[in-house]
C-alpha cells in the first residue's frame, strides 16, 4: 500500500473546517430560555434526531445544548451504514423507521441527508458463518426485510474486486444503505426549528438541579433552565454527564477504526456494502475510493478523561500496529489494495455498553432522567427510530414497542465500576462481527458478584455464565470452556444427566440471584393491589403468581410474591428484572401511601429442591413438615439447625420447594440436602425442563408487547378489583387475541431449534415464530414455545420451523409437552 501522511493532516482540518462552518449557523439567535418542557443535552444524531421528533410530538419548548457544535464527538465521523436487520423484531423497527425517515426528510427539509440504497452483501467463508448468516436470512424474512441467499459465484458479481476464492455463500440484503451524518444530523435540525425547537451550541451543561430523585433544571453555562425533564444523549461523556442526576450508567468508549484510500480502478459510482465478519470487516466505496472499517476481536479502550473537554472534530492518533492484522484480511478479501494509495486511517471514539445494546428510557435513580446513549456504533443506522422511541417515552411514558433490550434498568450498579467496563467494552467490539453461537458467554469482566454458594459450586466444577453481574452455574462437571456449535452442543448430555437428577431423584437449583422485594407497611396490600394483577389478598402463607401490567394490559414482569405478614409480602422477581421492577413498584406508590419498599435480595439465598424423591429428601434432612405445604403456600422451619422459609412451587414442572434462608447459612443448607443424596443442577437443565412445563421466561416468552390473553396468563389476573392494565383487558375480553401462544415438539431428534426462528405453515408462510425452544429430555425430542397467528393454532396440527434454512416439522398442542400428571403432551 502507498502511504501519504502529508494528506491525513490535510483531510483532517478539511472535515473541521466543513464541520464548523455547518454547525456554527445552528445556534438559534433567540433569547436564552430560562425555563423548557423537556431538555435535550447533546447534539450527535441522538440529540438532534430525539429534538426532532419532541417537536413532532408537540412538545412546543424543548430545547437541545450543545457544548460544541451539533455532530462533534463521535457522529460526525461515523462510517454511517444503515443495515435493517437486528436481533429482535423492535430493534429491527427501529432501524426500519430510520430508513422510512432518511428517505422522507429531504423532502420535508428541503436539506439532502446523502441517502444511498445500494444494500449489503454478506459473505461466509466458513460452515458455522453460513449457518449464522442463514439464520440471519430466515430472522429478516419474519421481521419484514428482504434478504436472499446467493452463490459465491453471484456474490463475486456484485463485488467485482472481491477474492472469492474461499467464499462459500452469501446473503444479499437489498434494504441496507447509507447516509451523510452531518447532513443529517442538519434536516433533523432543520425540521424541529421549523416545528419550534431551539438549538444553542457552545453552551456546556455544569450541573444539574434534582429535587427528591426528580429533575427540576439544568445548569448551563448560558444560565439556568428550570424543566423536569431532561434527554442525556451525549455519547462518549454519558457516564460523566449523568452523575450529575446522580445516576450510574455503563457506558464507555473505545477507539474505532477505517481505513480511507484514493480513488482506485474499478470502482465507478456507489457499491453496496461488503460485509466480511469473518475477517472482521465492513468495506464499502467511498469518493472513488475504499472505506474499510474492522471490528476486530478485541478493541482499545480510552478514557473520556484523556480526550479532554474540547475535544469535539479532533481524531485519535493512527494505531498501525493494532490495525495491522485487520489489514491483512482486507488485502486478502480486496487484492487492489496491494496497489492503493492510503488517504488516511481514521481512529474515532465510540462508547459502547456491557451487553452491546444501548441505553435507550428512563433511569430508575432519578424520575424525568432520560437517557439515548451508548450506541454501541449504530447511532447513525439507529439514531433516527432511537430518537422517535426515546421521545415517545418522554411525552407518553413509554416507548412505542417494547425495547426491553435497551433498558437502562437492565444493569446492575456493579456495572458502573471503570475497570469492569474498561474491561468488557473491548470484548462487546468485537463481538459485533462474531458468531452468535447458542450459549455464547462474556470471557471480560467477570466474577463482578458471586452467589452464596459460589465457592460450593466452584468445586463441583460448575461452567459459569454471568446474568446481572452474577455468576451462575449453567451446568456442572466440567469446568473447561465448551466448543461452540450450532450442532448438538458439548454440555448435551451433561444436561441430560442434570435432569435426571430430577425425574429419577432429587435435584437442587441455586435461585439467590432471583431478586427480592420486602413490601411493608400498612398500606402495603392496597398498594399491591393496585399494581399487581393478581389478587393480592389472601390468607397468610399464601404464594401468588402475579403479573405487573402496564395501562395498556402489555406485560411489565412475571413474579411470585409470598406473603409473609398482614403487613408484608416478599416479591421474587427475575434476575434481570430487579431494578427495572423496583423502579416500576415505586413509581406506582401513591405519596399518601404508608409503604416500604425495600431490595433484600443479597440478604439471603434461595434453593430449589425438586424431583420425585423430594419429599423423601425432606424426611431425610429431619424436615417431614416441608410435606406439609400445600401447594402455592409457604412455612417456615428448621432445615439441619438452619431457619428457613420454604414455598411449595416448581419452575420444572416436578414436585419440590423453593427454600430461602439467611445468604450465610446456605452452605449448611446445602450440605445437608448433599448428604441426603441430592444433586446440582444447572441453569442450562433448569430452563429446558421450564419449556417441556410452558413455564415462560420474561424476555423472551413474555414482553410489554405481549398480553395475557395470547399467553395463557388470564389465570394470574383478577378482575374484581382495579389494578393498572385491567381496564385495557377488559375492553378487549370479547376480542379474540391476534397471537396465540403454542407448544411444538418437533418431528426430528437430531435437530437444535433455540428459539427466535420464524415458525411456517405448510403454503409457506410465516405465521410466527419460537421465543423459546430446547431438548426435551423427558420427551425425548426437541421442544419449542411460540407465539403464532391464532387463526393458525391448531391443536394437533403441523407446522415447520425453519432453522437456518432448513425446514423441521412439529406438531402444535396447547398444552405442555410433560407433566408430571399427564406425563407426555395432550392435545
Amino acid at each position: 500500500m502507498i502511504f501519504n501522511s502529508s494528506h491525513v493532516t490535510q483531510l483532517k482540518s478539511v472535515y473541521f473546517v466543513m464541520t464548523s462552518s455547518n454547525m456554527n449557523r445552528s445556534t438559534d439567535p433567540v433569547s436564552f430560555p430560562s425555563q423548557a418542557d423537556v431538555v435535550v443535552i447533546g447534539g450527535g444524531i441522538m440529540g438532534c434526531s430525539t429534538l426532532y421528533h419532541l417537536t413532532k410530538e408537540g412538545v412546543g419548548n424543548a430545547v437541545l445544548l450543545e457544548r460544541n457544535q451539533l455532530t462533534s464527538g463521535t457522529t460526525w465521523h461515523s462510517a454511517a451504514q444503515v443495515r435493517a436487520l437486528r436481533s429482535t423484531q423492535n430493534l429491527t423497527n427501529l432501524i426500519k423507521y430510520s430508513i422510512s425517515l432518511y428517505q422522507s426528510l429531504e423532502e420535508e427539509t428541503g436539506q439532502q441527508v446523502g441517502w444511498i440504497n445500494k444494500g449489503s452483501l454478506s459473505i461466509a467463508t466458513n460452515p458455522d458463518r453460513l449457518i449464522h448468516i442463514r439464520r440471519q436470512e430466515a430472522l429478516a424474512r419474519l421481521y419484514g426485510v428482504e434478504a436472499i441467499s446467493v452463490s459465491a459465484d453471484e456474490a463475486k458479481e456484485r463485488w467485482p474486486l472481491m477474492n472469492s476464492d474461499d467464499v462459500i455463500g452469501a446473503v444479499w440484503s437489498p434494504d441496507d444503505g447509507r447516509v451523510s451524518p452531518s447532513d443529517l444530523c442538519a434536516a433533523l435540525i432543520k425540521g424541529a426549528r421549523k416545528r419550534g425547537g431551539h438549538i444553542f451550541e457552545n453552551t456546556g451543561v455544569t450541573g444539574i438541579i434534582t429535587e427528591g430523585n426528580k429533575i427540576k433544571g439544568v445548569e448551563t453555562t448560558s444560565g439556568v433552565i428550570q424543566t423536569e425533564k431532561i434527554a442525556l444523549c451525549t455519547g462518549l461523556w454519558s457516564q460523566q454527564a449523568a452523575q450529575m442526576a446522580g445516576v450510574d450508567i455503563p457506558v464507555w468508549p473505545c477507539e474505532h477504526f477505517y481505513l480511507l484510500t484514493r480513488p482506485i480502478d474499478g470502482i465507478s459510482g456507489n457499491m453496496p456494502t461488503l460485509s466480511d465478519h469473518d475477517g472482521h470487516l465492513y468495506i464499502r466505496d467511498d469518493s472513488g475510493g475504499l472505506l474499510v472499517g474492522c471490528f476486530e476481536p478485541m478493541g482499545k479502550p480510552i478514557d473520556p478523561d484523556r480526550l479532554g473537554a474540547d475535544f469535539a472534530f479532533q481524531l485519535l492518533p493512527e494505531d498501525w500496529d493494532h490495525f495491522e492484522p485487520m489489514l491483512q484480511h482486507a488485502m486478502h478479501r480486496l487484492p487492489v489494495l496491494a496497489e492503493a494509495e492510503v488517504k488516511m486511517l481514521l481512529n474515532g471514539p465510540e462508547s459502547f455498553t456491557p451487553d452491546g445494546s444501548f441505553l435507550l428510557g428512563e433511569s430508575a435513580e432519578t424520575k424525568g432522567f432520560y437517557l439515548g446513549c451508548g450506541m454501541n456504533s449504530v447511532g447513525v443506522a439507529t439514531g433516527g427510530g432511537a430518537g422517535w422511541a426515546l421521545a415517545h417515552d418522554i411525552v407518553h411514558g413509554a416507548p412505542p414497542m417494547d425495547l426491553h433490550e435497551a433498558d437502562p434498568k437492565r444493569f446492575d450498579p456493579s456495572w458502573s465500576d471503570i475497570a469492569a467496563l474498561s474491561a468488557r467494552v473491548p470484548e462487546v467490539l468485537g463481538k459485533h462481527y462474531e458468531i452468535t453461537y447458542p450459549g455464547r458467554q462474556w470471557v471480560t469482566a467477570r466474577d463482578l458478584r458471586h452467589l452464596p454458594l459460589h465457592d460450593v459450586w466452584s468445586a463441583e466444577k460448575a461452567c459459569f455464565g454471568q446474568a446481572y453481574g452474577y455468576e451462575r452455574p449453567l451446568y456442572f462437571g466440567s469446568d473447561t470452556a465448551p466448543k461452540m456449535t450450532f450442532g448438538k452442543p458439548d454440555w448435551f448430555d451433561q444436561i441430560g444427566r442434570e435432569v435426571r437428577h430430577i425425574t429419577d431423584g432429587a435435584g437442587v437449583t441455586d435461585l439467590s440471584s432471583f431478586g427480592k422485594i420486602d413490601i411493608t407497611g400498612k398500606d402495603a396490600l392496597t398498594a399491591l393491589e393496585w399494581i399487581m394483577s393478581n389478587r393480592m389478598d389472601r390468607p397468610v402463607g399464601s404464594v401468588i403468581y402475579t403479573l405487573m401490567l402496564n395501562e395498556k394490559g402489555g406485560i411489565m414482569s412475571d413474579l411470585t410474591a409470598f406473603r409473609l405478614a398482614e403487613q408484608h409480602v416478599r416479591l421474587y422477581v427475575g434476575t434481570a428484572a430487579l431494578k427495572r421492577d423496583l423502579a416500576w413498584i415505586k413509581q406506582h406508590i401513591q405519596d399518601d401511601w404508608d409503604v416500604s419498599v425495600q431490595d433484600v435480595t443479597t440478604s439471603y439465598a434461595t434453593l430449589g429442591l425438586m424431583g420425585r424423591d423430594a419429599a423423601k429428601v425432606a424426611d431425610a434432612m429431619g424436615a417431614g413438615w416441608l410435606n406439609d405445604i400445600a401447594y402455592f403456600r409457604h412455612a417456615s422451619g428448621d432445615i439441619a439447625g438452619v431457619n428457613v422459609m420454604a414455598g411449595r412451587l416448581s419452575y420444572v414442572g416436578s414436585a419440590g420447594w423453593e427454600i430461602t434462608c439467611a445468604s450465610d447459612d446456605a452452605g449448611v443448607l446445602y450440605q445437608a440436602m448433599k448428604a441426603a443424596g441430592v444433586n446440582p443442577v444447572g441453569a442450562f437443565a433448569q430452563s429446558a425442563m421450564r419449556i417441556e412445563k410452558r413455564f415462560l421466561a420474561y424476555g423472551h416468552d413474555i414482553d410489554t408487547d405481549n398480553i395475557p390473553e395470547q399467553l395463557g396468563l388470564m389465570f394470574a389476573v383478577y378482575d374484581k378489583s382495579p389494578c393498572i392494565g385491567l381496564a385495557a383487558i377488559m375492553a378487549r375480553q370479547d376480542k379474540t387475541a391476534e397471537k396465540t401462544l403454542i407448544t411444538i415438539i418437533c418431528d426430528q431428534t437430531d435437530v437444535y431449534p433455540i428459539g427466535n426462528e420464524p415458525v411456517i405453515d405448510n403454503s409457506g408462510q410465516i405465521i410466527g415464530k419460537t421465543t423459546s425452544a430446547s431438548f426435551g429430555y423427558r420427551v425425548g425430542a426437541p421442544v419449542a414455545l411460540a407465539l403464532i397467528k391464532t387463526e393458525h393454532a391448531h391443536a394437533g396440527g403441523k407446522v415447520n420451523i425453519d432453522i437456518a434454512g432448513n425446514l423441521t416439522s412439529g406438531k402444535i398442542s396447547h398444552y405442555p409437552a410433560f407433566d408430571p400428571d399427564g406425563k407426555m403432551m395432550r392435545q
